[in-house]
């Protein structure tokens, strides 16, 4: 029995050897902005990150991060690091996200560059391999982004993977595993999974339509046809309208000057509509034309669809109409259960938040109330006393 724990503690520590954190950011405190640097793009407007745990929080200083401070603007700001690639490993890529300010319309999500990232030049056009995490603007987009760049193209995932939109932070992770395949998890939990090929268009579908195949004229699709022994009755065709039989002229009526008196149209009761012979079983009938299809010579096979040359960069590239946002504990790493062991305090961070939003809430409750006028105080007191009561009627005296 020891020997068998000696083995696994033994594999777990060799794990734990052969796996890398390429990038971690908490932003515990000033430093951060000796190591980001923002875009200097021309033609743009760009706002400020400032460090902060937010108006609630669970703990003041674990909690801070980068908050996004003035509305409306762009924001470009990146850090590099250490280069490496994802060659037969997988790769994760995790943060947080805060809307506290009950978003609007506004990106959440961060990218991931490789190493020809011109920090300072840095805009919305700028290449990358990667972006990833919520983007929220009004009913319609509350979704999280999941984009690859494939031969200079970049790829939106096709499936739709609904955000997270209250005022809470959230974590983000998604992994791309060296078997083609990946995953998306929200606050620790899978959210979404599948294959690359099939839920990103990087490559040509595998089968086409073949271009020589067309449907033979002969071929009938027509499940059924009008019944060629089928008659229409003689008496079918009546008027859909008819004069109204009970309708009279009017006693003023003046042929010379109203002209020739007629009678208004009410829908006949005897119309029939147009008449159509009924439907019968197509003898003829050999079902729908599938079109044949062929191997599509343009499609090959990729079995590293997941691999990424070269990582050097993340950035936030981003607009937002209100600001607010709050970005914090930033991991790239090839070992997804320390990343998952890394976000388990996603939820006690989530319960400190609302209890400290909680008792704000609360707090400014009572402010308003203490702050209302006393004639205001006494009509709601005179309201509750008597409910809406029916007005006195007032009588006349005998």
């Amino acid at each position: 029995m020891k020997a068998v724990v000696l083995v696994v503690v033994s594999l777990l520590a060799l794990s734990s050897i052969n796996c890398d954190v390429f990038f971690e950011e908490k932003f515990p405190d000033d430093s951060w902005e000796s190591n980001w640097v923002y875009s200097e793009h021309p033609g743009k407007e760009f706002g400020k990150f400032k460090l902060t745990a937010g108006k609630f929080f669970s703990d003041p200083e674990d909690d801070k991060g980068l908050k996004t401070s003035e509305d409306a603007r762009f924001y470009a700001l990146s850090r590099k690091f250490k280069p490496f690639s994802n060659e037969g490993k997988p790769l994760v890529v995790q943060f947080t996200v805060k809307h506290e300010q009950d978003i609007d319309c506004g990106g959440g999500y961060l990218k991931v560059f490789d190493c020809k990232l011109e920090q300072k030049d840095m805009h919305g056009e700028t290449p990358y391999e990667i972006m990833f995490g919520p983007d929220i603007c009004g009913p319609g987009t509350k979704k999280v982004h999941v984009i690859f760049s494939y031969k200079g193209k970049n790829h939106l995932i096709k499936k739709d993977i609904r955000c997270k939109d209250d005022v809470y932070t959230h974590l983000y992770t998604l992994i791309v595993k060296p078997d083609n395949t990946y995953e998306v998890l929200i606050d620790n939990e899978k959210v979404e999974s599948g294959d690359l090929e099939a839920d990103w268009d990087f490559l040509p579908p595998k089968k086409i339509k073949d271009p020589e195949a067309k449907k033979p004229e002969d071929w009938d699709d027509k499940p059924t046809i009008p019944d060629p022994e089928d008659k229409k009755p003689e008496d079918w065709d009546k008027p859909e309208h008819i004069p109204d039989p009970d309708a009279t002229k009017p006693e003023d009526w003046d042929d010379e000057m109203d002209g020739e008196w007629e009678p208004p149209m009410i829908d006949n009761p005897d119309y029939k509509g147009v008449w159509a012979p009924k439907q019968i079983d197509n003898p003829a009938f050999k079902g729908p034309w599938v079109h044949p299809e062929i191997d599509n010579p343009e499609y090959t096979p990729d079995s590293n669809l997941y691999k990424r040359d070269e990582i050097c960069a993340v950035g936030l590239d981003l607009w937002q109409v209100k600001s607010g946002t709050i970005f914090d504990d930033f991991l790239i790493t090839d070992d997804p259960a320390a990343a998952k062991e890394r976000g388990e305090v996603i939820k006690k961070r989530q319960e400190g938040e609302k209890k400290m939003k909680s008792e704000q809430d609360e707090a400014e409750r009572e402010k308003e109330k203490a702050e209302k006028p006393d004639d205001e105080e006494d009509d709601e007191d005179l309201d509750d006393e008597t409910g809406d009561a029916a007005p006195v009627e007032e009588h006349d005296e005998l």
